[in-house]
């Protein structure tokens, strides 16, 4: 079924790091949703084979390589898209870097890296797309966090955690600055989910257990819901929200 609830139909939506796991989920439910499609991601191959598989689901829909924490870049992607698509409607800041260095092993060179991706790229990405979405008077930003920006992290690098922290502290931020025109900015933070980022992450499969809704990690689709709900009509008086995808792993 391409259409389901909440239907983007007449929305252009970019989603960053959309080669693999949750950023391919949320290209792939958007396609469902009738969203025309910008998928981004350094990697080109796998950026392809993400982009077939959107295909299959909507022919509304273009790759472009982009490595997020390069201002030009954006700006030169978005005028692309601009000329292409007239507009952005959504902005999802899905691409991300994780280490799980020991804080006391973490060099400036790996610190810097891991802000410039997950903090500098998403501010570069809102300050790309925000033009577009004032002269409309609409726009949805989702930017995606994490579980570890409030908790601090419990596997994961002090310089993640505190990137996902700083990220959370900008959404509320830019929702602010961009109410007035019609703009919502919020954020998920996933807790533990599904995909390829946990191969990376030791230990991980210990906190299964302590996962209230059924012992066991999130599917990317569940992050893509909450991300087509903050992306709808339906989420129109919510912004500057951190919604939580975790399974109960962490309420507050």
């Amino acid at each position: 079924m391409k259409n389901r609830m909440g239907g983007l139909q007449g929305k252009t939506a970019v989603v960053t790091g959309a080669a693999q796991g949750m950023g391919l989920e949320i290209a792939r439910e958007f396609a469902r949703r009738g969203a025309s499609l910008i998928l981004t991601d350094i990697n080109e191959e796998k950026l392809q084979t993400a982009l077939d598989s959107v295909h299959s689901l909507t022919g509304l829909a273009i790759k472009y390589v982009c490595d997020v924490q390069y201002k030009n870049q954006w700006d030169r992607m978005i005028e692309n898209v601009k000329d292409q698509f007239e507009s952005v409607d959504i902005l999802v800041n899905n691409a991300a870097v994780y280490k799980v260095t020991p804080f006391e092993q973490i060099s400036e060179k790996e610190w810097d890296f891991v802000f410039a991706v997950n903090v500098k790229g998403a501010l570069f990405g809102c300050q790309a797309v925000a033009p577009l979405m004032r002269h409309r008077k609409w726009g949805r930003i989702i930017n995606i966090a994490s579980q570890a920006g409030k908790t601090g992290g419990l596997l994961i690098g002090a310089h993640y955690s505190a990137s996902k922290a700083a990220l959370i502290c900008m959404t509320k931020s830019f929702a602010a600055a961009l109410a007035a025109d019609g703009i919502t900015v919020n954020a998920i933070a996933p807790g533990i989910i599904n995909t390829e980022f946990l191969d990376g992450v030791p230990g991980v499969q210990s906190f299964f257990p302590r996962i209230p809704l059924g012992n066991r990690p999130g599917e990317a689709i569940d992050v893509a819901h909450a991300v087509c709900f903050l992306a709808s009509e339906e989420s129109r008086y919510i912004t500057g929200e951190i919604l939580d995808v975790n399974g109960g792993l962490l309420m507050d």
